[in-house]
């Protein structure tokens, strides 16, 4: 007698959440809380509604002379904040780094109109920064960093924050939709270690903590 061959197992429905069945948000969130992650402050210069004016020394993703991203107009629109987790290094030649921005955020927009950003490595003293650019809702940063020591990167025009553990001045290379996030593949412009006190600030099943 001919048998029957078993039929092929129906992959599982994708639930209203869009993950496949069994895998809800919050088990997703509840797992990937349990890795313990770095905690940076990216930075971005967003320039003024009419940056392409002839008083705007440069316009969004101007290149200069070697192949450098153009100065821009500094003394003039806003300096934006956002605290990441999702950061990593990707390539040491050439120095490149990723950073995962969530999709349709003020720092997602921003950076798809111009390529120059910074990163601030935080330390543990710096926890009070962490939490309050990643408030959401916000309107604007520019009280958030008015009580914050910081320099203005030369290669980005981007805000570094003083006393980080690092600071990095990055032009992006890539962005990459990935689900509700966009990956930031970011060249390093510049790299510096301005504090070695201290240790970094962690972030670990939702909560900001240090290392003991």
């Amino acid at each position: 007698m001919l048998k029957t061959p078993p039929s092929p197992p129906v992959p599982a429905a994708p639930s209203a959440s869009g993950h496949p069945e069994g895998v809800s948000n919050d088990e997703f969130r509840a797992a990937l809380s349990r890795l313990a992650a770095g905690v940076v402050l990216v930075t971005s210069h967003e320039p003024p509604l009419d940056a392409e004016s002839p008083s705007a020394t440069g316009s969004p993703g101007t290149v200069g002379p070697g192949g450098s991203p153009a100065r821009r107009d500094i003394t003039r629109g806003e300096d934006v904040g956002m605290t990441a987790t999702a950061f990593m290094s990707v390539s040491l030649d050439p120095p490149m780094v990723l950073v995962s921005l969530r999709e349709g955020s003020r720092m997602d927009d921003l950076l798809a109109e111009q390529p120059l950003w910074g990163v601030s490595v935080l330390a543990e003293s710096q926890r009070h920064i962490a939490g309050r650019f990643a408030m959401k809702g916000r309107i604007s940063d520019r009280l958030l960093f008015e009580d914050i020591p910081y320099a203005r990167g030369e290669a980005s025009g981007a805000l570094l924050v003083g006393g980080a553990l690092a600071t990095l001045e990055c032009s992006t290379e890539r962005r990459v939709p990935a689900g509700d996030h966009t990956l930031v593949i970011g060249r390093v412009l510049n790299a510096q270690v301005p504090s070695a006190e201290g240790g970094p600030l962690m972030y670990f099943r939702g909560r900001y903590r240090h290392l003991d």
